[in-house]
């Protein structure tokens, strides 16, 4: 069993400091970077970019790195992992996932979110990926964004992972929520978020903040009740509440 590597737990700062906008996130992602090591969050293990068949042919492990983030949405890493597992099992090619009923389809995606609708979308790119595509996956985004459920995001990781083609950067709901906590910017959408992550940051960084930012949010910084106390950036985040509570703490 992989051990979590332990975390240096900084002592809170009487004040943040002013920085500019590039000296900023250059020194946050410096630290998220060092409390990622670990490699332990839900997306280093059971990521879309783990769940597709490597001894499939290339066809193949396209369409479900395509199926995996179709299911991702609305989903915890755990629960599309497991789902994957049982297409997969069952036969997860386009031709087995046209020739399905739906109904039978449902069963092996459920519980995925919204696992209904998913399986309409799945039968219905399959049969596009067939008719247009020779059975396989798009490789640009207008092809991914034209099939029944995919977007943006999910094309961006499809490029990224099935092609090895990077043409933009992938924002989810992590993704989306902590650069804004982070104050880098602010944005109250995911395509706006990403148009400026891709502003300011370098290329090489394109594939890579999708996975470092995903993670931590699902360790750390957190939906609901981030984990500030342990958080290495908490004397350069804006959002930080550790001053807060010590301030808090001291009127009582």
């Amino acid at each position: 069993m992989k051990r979590s590597a332990r975390i240096r737990i900084p002592e809170p700062v009487a004040e943040k400091k002013s920085y500019d906008i590039e000296d900023l996130w250059k020194q946050q992602l410096e630290r998220i970077t060092e409390m990622r090591k670990a490699g332990d969050a839900p997306v280093d293990t059971m990521g879309c970019h783990k769940l597709a068949d490597p001894l499939a042919s290339p066809e193949t492990f396209r369409f479900q790195v395509l199926l995996a983030l179709m299911l991702s949405s609305q989903t915890k890493d755990e629960v599309t992992s497991a789902a994957m597992m049982r297409l997969r099992k069952h036969g997860c090619t386009v031709d087995s996932m046209i020739e399905i009923p739906t109904s039978d389809l449902e069963k092996l995606l459920c519980p995925v979110g919204f696992y209904k609708k998913k399986a309409v979308f799945i039968k219905k790119a399959a049969e596009v990926l067939k008719e247009k595509y020779n059975g396989d996956v798009p490789n640009s985004l207008e092809g991914l964004c034209s099939l029944s459920g995919v977007g943006p995001k999910m094309a961006h990781l499809v490029l990224q992972i099935a092609w090895d083609k990077v043409d933009g950067i992938a924002v989810d709901t992590h993704v989306h929520r902590i650069v804004n906590r982070l104050g880098w910017m602010k944005t109250d959408t995911p395509e706006r978020t990403r148009a400026k992550l891709q502003e300011m940051l370098p290329r090489s960084h394109w594939t890579t903040i999708n996975p470092l930012l995903v993670g931590f949010g699902q360790k750390i910084c957190l939906p609901v009740g981030p984990k500030c106390d342990v958080c290495l950036c908490q004397g350069i985040c804006p959002s930080s509440t550790v001053e807060n509570s010590k301030k808090s703490s001291k009127k009582r």
